[in-house]
């Protein structure tokens, strides 16, 4: 038996009915062309003053990469947060994962899991106490999707956190960010 009895003529005729004509492949070509162009001028090295400060909701941020920055690093967002002795940073949560590395000083964590269900729709709820996490210079910690969390420097000089977190998530449509809580400096 051919392929030919297996195909429903009513559907061929179906797919190549007269419907309204775009040009997506050919301006996603065009799109790429430019892009690859415009790549070639982003930075491959990152200036220590190319690092802007932030004062953000969050705390003082030094942007290391960041998707404004017009760096070559397409998938990641670094940072650099600075925590002063006996402070914490906001308390927010976000769908990417994270993780980050004590550069200075000294602190603990505390994570709130998500929880979900995805039947008809997908619902979110997270722990109501907290699992705590303490770090010192050289840890690596890691935060999971959509967990809620939040910094606190016990130390007795200010915290260095490099945080890194991926843009990915955020390009699939999925761009889920919230700030629960400001900081307290």
């Amino acid at each position: 038996m051919g392929i030919e009895r297996i195909i429903d003529p009513k559907e061929r005729d179906r797919a190549h009915a007269e419907v309204e004509y775009v040009n997506f492949y050919s301006e996603a070509v065009k799109q790429s062309e430019a892009f690859r162009k415009e790549y070639d001028g982003y930075m491959n090295v990152v200036k220590s003053s190319q690092m802007p400060l932030e004062r953000s909701p969050d705390g003082l941020l030094k942007h290391i990469i960041h998707e404004q920055m017009n760096t070559k690093e397409m998938c990641l967002d670094i940072y650099m947060h600075f925590i002063p002795s006996g402070k914490k940073s906001g308390k927010h949560r976000h769908l990417s994962e994270e993780v980050f590395y004590v550069v200075e000083g000294s602190g603990y964590d505390l994570h709130w899991d998500v929880k979900f269900d995805c039947a008809d729709t997908i619902e979110f709820e997270w722990e109501k106490e907290p699992k705590k996490f303490e770090w010192t210079v050289g840890d690596f910690v890691y935060i999971p999707p959509y967990c809620a969390h939040q910094h606190f420097s016990t130390g007795p000089g200010e915290a260095r956190i490099v945080v890194m977190n991926s843009r990915i998530v955020k390009a699939m449509g999925f761009d889920w960010f919230e700030q629960l809580e400001n900081c307290d400096y």
